[in-house]
Formats: C-alpha cells, structure tokens, sequence
C-alpha cells in the first residue's frame, strides 16, 4: 500500500479530502493517517509477510473495544480486517525515551490494573516457542555478506546463546494476565500530561510479572541502562497496587519478558537484513539496520544488570 492508495473497503471511513499519509517510524508495521469528511483516522497496515508469531486481529479487537469501554485512555477502535486497524486518530505528545514523571507512571500502573481486572474472551492459546540458538550462524552470515554490526555481533555470541538459555529456562510464577504487552514509550501519547496507550496489536495473555517488569523498566530509564531511575520504576508498580492489582513474587521473571522480547526482535531484523532488500511491508531497511545496532549492544547490557534490577523489586 502506498500514501496514494485509500483501499476501497474504507469507504464508511468518509470521502477522503486529501491522500493518506504516511506516518515514519514503525518499528514492525506501518501507519498512515487519512483524512475525511467525518474525522482523522489512524490507518495501520499489519505486516503479515515475515512476522514472528500471528496476529490475533479479532482477538486484539475485542480486547481494544472492552479497553475503550471501559475508559482505558486510548484511541477510538473503529475497524479490523484485511490486515488493517483503524482507529480515531489521536492528538498528543510523544513520551521521550527518559525517565517518565512518577505521577505519569503511577497512572499507567493504574490503568494495567483495571485492564486486567477485564473480563473479555481470548480463543487463541499462545504457543511458547523455545529460543534461537543459532547465533553463531547468523554471526557467520553477517560476516560473509559485510553487514555493518558483524565484527559486534561476532564478539558477543556467546552472550547471545546463554540469554537464550535465559529466556528458555527462567521460571515464570504466574498469574498469567489479559494485557498489553508492549507498553513503551514510542507507544505512549502523553495528553494534558495524561498518558494514553497506543498500538495494541501484539496483546494477548502474558505472565504478569512479565507485563510489569517490561512495563515499569521501560519507563524508568533512557535509551540505554545508565539511567535508571528507581522513583519511576516504583510509580508503575504502586500505581498497579493501588488500582487493586496484586504483585507477583520478585524475582528474575519480571524481566525475561523484556529481554526475550527484545531477543527476538533483534533476530528478526537480522534476517530481514541479510536478506538485503527493502521489504514492501514492515519497517524499512534502514530501520531494521538501527534496530540490529540497538539490541546487540543493548541486550548484553540489559542482561549483565539483571541482579541491579532485582534490586528494584525489593
């Protein structure tokens, strides 16, 4: 789909006033706004080519209407079909990559105890796959086709292969919740200083140490792990308590999450790197280059400090 095109089966959205356009910067699909007669939507297009797991559009949709429903800050759901979301769009501010005011994250605390105190319907049962452990190869790969981050990925295989083990072994305490799942800051508007949650698209059920950790951590540091501050991290987790959630035991699995998360992502725009050509769906190449840099310095780091962010639990 280019910025030109207004596919047919978006006709109810209004008569068009103008070519939708594209919205830079998506980390795994892409965005386009449209303007009509009856209002701006926000038009994002799935990649549905190379993806890690499935969407669960109707799933995912259901959950965003009862969200919505029920006063979560978000942006109106409008439609799911074809490979496309549609949703109101929505004015605000983009959260920095940076320590989030405590007030701000003790809001978004809040707002995940009340999603997951929802009773709504999930059919698809997640499938747990075990983690990559062909490193090496890639590593060997990288070298052979001159890839600009092959000599940094070359030097930390190893440290590539026991965060796999990482991710694969780590006990999980439950409960397993109805949520997110990928609260950051690029999917945050901040509105009248008030946080509003976008891109819901990989939701689903996740262990709620997981969603918390990830949660909480992300909005507690910069781009990298030097700045973490403490009072932003706790906002999160008093926020939840005081919005009636219960917090799992502490421990390493409040963060396996994050780190396998961001474990696979890194391994997916490596392949889409050596493949070497510019995907017509998805993040664009350059991107997926930005990405490859960002998690093979960033993921030895995140798991070197993992007792210094148990530490945050106590």
């Amino acid at each position: 789909m280019t910025a030109d095109d207004v596919p047919s089966h978006l006709s109810f959205l209004g008569a068009p006033s103008g070519p939708m356009i594209r919205v830079h910067g998506g980390f795994a699909n892409r965005l386009y706004r449209l303007d009509t007669d009856q209002g701006s939507f926000a038009v994002k297009e799935l990649n549905l080519v190379d993806r890690r797991s499935a969407y669960h559009v109707e799933d995912v949709f259901r959950l965003e209407r009862a969200a919505f429903a029920a006063g979560i800050p978000m942006p109106e759901p409008i439609w799911a079909g074809h490979g496309m979301l549609v949703h109101r769009w929505v004015e605000g501010e983009k959260v920095p990559e940076a320590p989030v005011p405590a007030a701000y994250g003790f809001e978004i605390g809040e707002i995940l105890a009340r999603l997951h105190a929802l009773d709504v319907k999930w059919t698809n049962v997640p499938i747990e796959e075990p983690a990559s452990r062909d490193w090496p190869e890639l590593a060997e790969r990288a070298a052979e086709t001159g890839q600009p981050w092959a000599d940094e990925l070359a030097s930390r295989v190893e440290t590539f292969l026991a965060i796999a083990h990482f991710v694969d072994t780590c006990e999980r305490p439950g409960p397993v919740v109805l949520t997110h799942r990928d609260i950051q800051p690029w999917n945050l508007l901040a509105r009248d200083g008030r946080p509003v949650l976008l891109d819901w698209e990989l939701s689903g059920p996740l262990d709620l140490a997981g969603e918390l950790g990830s949660t909480a951590l992300s909005l507690a540091k910069g781009p990298g792990f030097d700045d973490i501050q403490p009072a932003s991290f706790r906002s999160v987790v008093d926020g939840y308590v005081a919005g009636g959630g219960a917090l799992p035991p502490p421990g390493p699995s409040w963060f396996v999450f994050l780190i396998g998360g961001w474990l696979g992502f890194t391994r997916w725009n490596i392949l889409r790197c050596l493949a070497g050509v510019e995907a017509s769906t998805g993040p664009d190449l350059a991107l997926s280059h930005e990405s490859v840099r960002n998690g093979v310095r960033g993921l030895p780091d995140l798991y070197g400090r993992l007792p210094e962010l148990e530490a945050l639990l106590m």
